[in-house]
């Protein structure tokens, strides 16, 4: 269900428009490393594959990977769904009563092995998956839900607009600088990050050092646990 074409009317018209601000050559070299480095951290990541599936499922019932829709880069004549992956985090049933909501930092939908995973971003790792099949880049903007996408950028100008011609990210400047959304601030903080992010792919030199930059952030949040 990858790469699913998402109406005109689904998403706002500010997310499809021609053109795209990313170099050539930045945008064949990031694709090239996002397959390069999907390929060595999944060969690197693959002995805990095994270890996060048992420890899910000894916690609680349910699924080991957890799938929903996303919506991904949008393009000048339509925007992409695709289904993210993640390491299931929460219960089974955590949306059936409450609907489509951001998690919280204590949230009780969030199971015992699922707060370790999401402290340390291991919840994350499946989406090497999505970025060797297309629908992701290592860093970029987060991917958002399509029941947030009009509220979003109702409340966030120009929200759709962060991934025009750009990948969706697992990790990214707005997520090593302030962390998941909780609230209505989160996004438009978000947004500003996203368009700090977009504005650096313009110039290659200064692209390469931000992404080092932000994989190194990353890194420390994993080691430390501050992850959400």
């Amino acid at each position: 269900m990858s790469n699913r074409k998402m109406t005109r009317d689904a998403i706002p018209a500010a997310a499809l428009f021609a053109g795209s601000y990313i170099p050539a050559s930045v945008a064949g070299t990031k694709r090239a490393l996002d397959i390069f480095a999907a390929l060595v951290l999944l060969l690197v990541t693959a002995p805990l594959w095994p270890l996060i599936a048992l420890a899910i499922k000894l916690d609680s019932r349910g699924p080991v990977i957890y799938r929903q829709m996303r919506v991904g880069r949008a393009m000048a004549d339509r925007t992409e769904l695709f289904m993210i992956l993640k390491f299931r985090s929460m219960r089974a049933d955590a949306e059936a009563r409450s609907g489509a909501v951001w998690a919280s930092r204590r949230d009780p939908r969030i199971t015992r092995v699922g707060s370790v995973l999401r402290k340390t971003r291991l919840d994350e790792i499946p989406q090497l998956v999505n970025v060797l099949r297309g629908d992701m880049s290592l860093i970029g903007p987060r991917p958002e839900r399509p029941a947030f996408y009009r509220r979003l950028e109702r409340i966030a100008p120009f929200f759709a607009d962060r991934t025009v011609g750009l990948r969706p990210g697992i990790t990214g400047l707005a997520q090593v600088r302030q962390g998941y959304d909780s609230c209505d601030a989160d996004v438009v903080r978000k947004v500003g990050f996203d368009a700090a992010y977009a504005m650096r792919l313009s110039d290659f030199r200064i692209w390469v050092v931000s992404d080092i930059s932000i994989i190194l952030r990353t890194c420390i949040v994993m080691v430390s646990g501050r992850g959400q």
